[in-house]
């Protein structure tokens, strides 16, 4: 279903008290960035401040991270022609320059670290790193590529950073949050108009439908 501020209260009021994960409070303090209205709703809370736009401070990193960002993203364009490399790693790196805090410096950090993974045509995924707590990845999607069917071990909390995408039940744009319980499978599909960047977290894994879930069964166990 598409987010409904009423529907979440319970997500902001643990984000005002402090009782949230590491992972479920970047979901938060980026949808505050992204909208005035979740900022307006969680502002009392004293850690929101951070994450004000016009409050925003450069942020340092480390030694060479421009570097080695551009690299990360390098080694997993295998698909472009070497003259076009440089200019794709580029538009990749200005994505990630683009997001807001406090999501920038996670995904930066994350794309040194680990880079963008492939999960099917036109669909990667990068690993969030939130310290413990929860799982949380930023999915790339092109236009019209679909995320593979799959269900959640817990809910998840998907929040359109850029772009949109489309389920069986709703679109979602800027701002958003698309709210899945266990008992819901979906195949998110990207917009036509442009890439949609979305961060998901939960306190489960996916569990994929169809032959990835088979494959999924042979070399993994569904957590305890």
């Amino acid at each position: 279903m598409k987010d409904d501020v009423s529907q979440l209260s319970d997500i902001y009021a643990a984000y005002a008290a402090g009782t949230l994960s590491p992972s479920f409070r970047l979901l938060v303090e980026t949808q505050a960035a992204i909208r005035s209205d979740i900022r307006d709703r969680v502002s009392h809370a004293e850690a929101i401040s951070g994450i004000f736009l016009e409050q925003e401070h450069p942020t340092t990193l480390a030694p060479n991270a421009f570097e080695r960002t551009l690299q990360a993203i390098e080694d997993l364009e295998d698909e472009a022609d070497a003259k076009d490399a440089a200019k794709l790693a580029s538009e990749r790196l200005s994505e990630l320059l683009d997001l807001p805090e406090p999501l920038r410096e996670k995904a930066l950090e994350s794309c040194m670290r680990g880079g963008w993974k492939r999960m099917t045509s036109g669909v990667k995924r990068l690993e969030i790193g939130t310290q413990s707590g929860g799982h949380a990845h930023l999915y790339r999607i092109e236009p019209g590529a679909t995320v593979p069917t799959h269900s959640h071990f817990e809910d998840e909390l998907t929040l359109v950073v850029q772009g949109g995408f489309s389920d069986e039940v709703g679109s979602y744009g800027p701002g958003d949050i698309c709210l899945k319980t266990p008992t819901d499978t979906h195949s998110p599909v990207g917009d036509d108009d442009g890439v949609c960047l979305a961060l998901a977290v939960s306190e489960g894994g996916m569990e994929f439908k169809g032959m990835l879930g088979i494959l999924q069964k042979m070399f993994t166990r569904r957590p305890n």
